[in-house]
């Protein structure tokens, strides 16, 4: 049975929240008697139910297993957190969480391939300033919907994934060396997942047509390719067959310029050995 709690014009969030306390009041139990039992803060709880904060999707399927309830919670967390997500990216988002092959070039370490460590380094980044009081929890937020993206390179079956990261991706590291060397070490890791293939464009490739923005190509299971062309914090989804095809050839030429995936492996290793 579904406990899924609805209310008119109610956000995702809004919705999760309301769930949870609608779970929590029907199982008996007070937010203390919740917490004592899960180990989860009573005042992160509280924050949760009234639909004020973003938990990583991990604190959903403890909770799903506690209240007996299926994926319930998981689910409702997916479409709450796009709450959190701009809108631009929203559409992007949703023909990622689809997809069933994906092409990344990137210029930088891409989210679905970022660790939570550097996921708020870079965050704190573009918030213009450093981690406050103030920002914290929104950071704190987008990291959670972040981690939760990563969820799609271990389903079955998963996606196909091929990611070119460009050289200066990996020449540009974060403050703190083992926030940065968790990241390289994770980046071997899901470089051996057998439906990732994670390549890396050198600096000795010269100049090609994808120096200037990151390009992310998607197929569907079923319809046409369509291509996300972002730069500069400015998105553009784009499914005109004409120019995808054209960025696609684009990808082409990357991928015959770079390393191999077994190259690219042991080119991060011997970074990751000097970052140590």
């Amino acid at each position: 049975m579904d406990e899924r709690v609805d209310a008119e014009g109610e956000s995702g969030l809004a919705g999760l929240g309301r769930t949870l306390r609608h779970l929590r009041q029907k199982a008996g139990k007070s937010l203390g008697q919740l917490a004592q039992e899960t180990a989860y803060d009573k005042s992160y709880l509280s924050r949760l139910e009234a639909g004020k904060r973003l938990s990583k999707v991990t604190v959903m399927e403890d909770l799903d297993r506690y209240y007996d309830s299926g994926d319930l919670l998981v689910r409702l967390w997916r479409d709450a957190r796009k709450d959190v997500i701009k809108d631009k990216y929203k559409a992007f988002m949703e023909l990622e969480a689809t997809a069933s092959v994906m092409w990344k070039f990137q210029l930088a370490v891409p989210g679905l391939l970022q660790t939570e460590g550097y996921a708020r380094a870079v965050l704190s980044g573009l918030s213009g300033a450093q981690t406050t009081a103030g920002n914290g929890e929104d950071i704190e937020e987008q990291v959670a919907a972040r981690m939760g993206r990563q969820e799609l390179l271990y389903r079955d079956p998963a996606p196909c994934v091929r990611v070119i990261l460009d050289e200066g991706a990996l020449r540009r590291p974060v403050s703190g060396v083992r926030v940065w060397a968790d990241q390289l070490s994770r980046l071997v890791e899901v470089g051996e997942l057998p439906s990732v293939a994670l390549q890396v464009l050198p600096f000795t490739a010269g100049v090609h047509d994808l120096m200037d923005s990151h390009l992310t190509l998607m197929w569907q299971r079923v319809g046409e390719p369509v291509a996300y062309v972002e730069g500069n914090r400015i998105g553009e989804l784009i499914d005109d067959p004409d120019k995808v095809l054209a960025f696609r050839l684009s990808y082409d030429l990357v991928r015959d310029a770079a390393l191999t995936p077994v190259e690219s492996t042991a080119f991060i290793k011997r970074l990751l050995e000097e970052c140590r």
